[in-house]
């Protein structure tokens, strides 16, 4: 790939942080869901969904710094299972790491959509009048647009100034977030006893229809609670990814942990789980409402629109950055990979956002999400199981590992893979059959199967592209020749 491809060195862990901040924002969606099938236990579920992102990006954060080329979960599986010297037609380790990085995309690249559509139901409920003039489907297309648009504009001109608008959307929403965790307990509007009292649903059992919910509730839940990785995805834009990429997943980390715990239980506690259920889309403004008032809940909407753009923003360029990977290791088009001068992916941004604007056509926001987390909980399994290949292949002993997980980290990589592929994954499709039915499961396996034949198409784009070169070479060699002998 020519050198105006490639990705450039502009950030810190600051940046990189301030870019992925748009993660701890994921659990908006969800707050009102968990707690439909696992009551107050959800506070539970979003602590111990944080506690094992930690102990994925450990692994994540050593493959960061010991494939500083590497663009994340996505370059880290191509790199490791990329076969040297195979044989036969096609390399199977090549497509195994397009593979994931495919799924990792589908895992990010939804949430342009299904943010889009939470945002033009907020703006028809909060402007009656433009609910006169236009559906919630037009205003989430209308959003989409401008959004999408705008951000591609703003990152043109380089991650840099993605960052810069990072601090800005976060300064906007996550301060109002904090305060929103924090101030019903300041005030006393949470009750206890609204937790304790509804700890499990009352019919649960341990038996297997239970112990599936509580598979695919993890893995739900763990599309947000351990999506701050992509703050890896960002290490070769990063100035020094052996101390940068450890510390912006580390404070990212943080973030969620503290955020994720206060507000589901701010939530369950000032609304009860019955009161939880009945809002299930936002709970966030009754709580609003009852800690602010009515001035509180227009506030409230003004703050998760702001912090729905900088979902978006975060999800954007992780999704771009997969792509180009994808493209840069041969498994995507070439097309995908290139860049403008201040190294924008700007082809894969323009695919992206026109692919998120089919899919608002859906309209129903749960049926993507529900699609999307098929595609994250593939990628998050297999990429450990990159991991663990890594510590183990003699291919990879002598590279040098700026930071190391803790000794006898691969174990705990193969257990987490394990349980994200199968388990995770059949309790999403278990779940998903139980609240929506098969379309979004068969949605999600129909995307993740398209890249098979994309690859296929890629692999002979490649071989083309070579056996050209090739003839180009020695088409030159020929001239050479008879330069130099003249009777030939």
């Amino acid at each position: 790939m020519d050198e105006a491809d490639h990705l450039k060195r502009s950030i810190n862990w600051k940046q990189g942080m301030a870019i992925a901040l748009g993660v701890p924002l994921l659990i908006l969606p969800s707050l009102g869901y968990l707690p439909m099938y696992v009551s107050a236990a959800a506070i539970l579920i979003w602590g111990v969904s944080v506690l094992q992102g930690f102990m994925q990006n450990a692994a994540y954060a050593e493959m960061a710094t010991a494939f500083p080329k590497a663009s994340g979960l996505p370059g880290f599986a191509q790199t490791i299972f990329r076969t040297e010297n195979y044989r036969g037609k096609y390399d199977k380790g090549k497509l195994i790491g397009g593979f994931t990085a495919w799924s990792y995309w589908f895992g990010w690249n939804p949430i342009l959509a299904i943010f889009a559509i939470l945002v033009g139901g907020y703006l028809h409920g909060l402007f009656p009048a433009l609910g006169e003039t236009f559906t919630e489907y037009q205003l989430a297309l209308l959003a989409g647009a401008v959004i999408f648009g705008g951000l591609f504009v703003v990152n043109w001109f380089g991650l840099k100034d993605g960052a810069i608008l990072g601090y800005v959307l976060a300064a906007v929403s996550l301060i109002p977030l904090v305060v929103l965790a924090v101030a019903p307990f300041a005030t006393g509007h949470v009750e206890l006893g609204n937790i304790t009292g509804s700890w499990w649903p009352t019919d649960w059992a341990w038996d297997m229809h239970h112990i599936l919910i509580l598979f695919g509730v993890f893995g739900i839940a763990q599309w947000s609670a351990c999506a701050w990785e992509t703050a890896a995805i960002y290490g070769p834009e990063y100035k020094n990814p052996s101390k940068d990429v450890p510390k912006a997943l580390l404070a990212c980390g943080i973030i969620c942990l503290v955020l994720y715990v206060l507000l589901q239980t701010a939530v369950i506690g000032v609304l009860g789980v019955e009161g939880v259920q009945a809002e299930s889309v936002s709970p966030l403004i009754p709580v609003a409402q009852a800690v602010f008032g009515e001035a509180g809940s227009i506030i409230t909407i003004i703050m998760l629109i702001a912090a729905m753009v900088l979902i978006i923003q975060t999800a954007y360029l992780g999704s771009s950055r997969a792509m180009h990977s994808m493209s840069v290791e041969g498994n995507l088009p070439k097309v995908f990979g290139k860049t403008n001068r201040q190294g924008t992916p700007f082809v894969a941004m323009l695919v992206i956002g026109a692919f998120n604007l089919v899919l608002i056509s859906m309209g129903n926001a749960a049926a993507i999400l529900a699609a999307s987390a098929i595609g994250y909980t593939c990628a998050n399994g297999i990429s450990l199981f990159a991991y663990v290949r890594a510590k183990k292949h003699p291919a990879f002993a002598n590279i040098e590992r700026p930071f190391k997980a803790p000794k006898g980290w691969k174990n705990v990589a193969m257990l987490f893979g394990l349980f994200n592929v199968p388990l995770c994954l059949i309790g999403v499709v278990y779940l998903n059959s139980l609240e929506i039915g098969w379309t979004s499961t068969w949605v999600g396996f129909l995307v993740l199967a398209l890249f098979v034949p994309i690859w296929l198409y890629t692999q002979r784009e490649s071989r083309r592209s070579n056996e050209e070169a090739v003839s180009v070479s020695a088409s030159d060699d020929d001239d050479s020749e008879r330069v130099l002998d003249p009777i030939r």
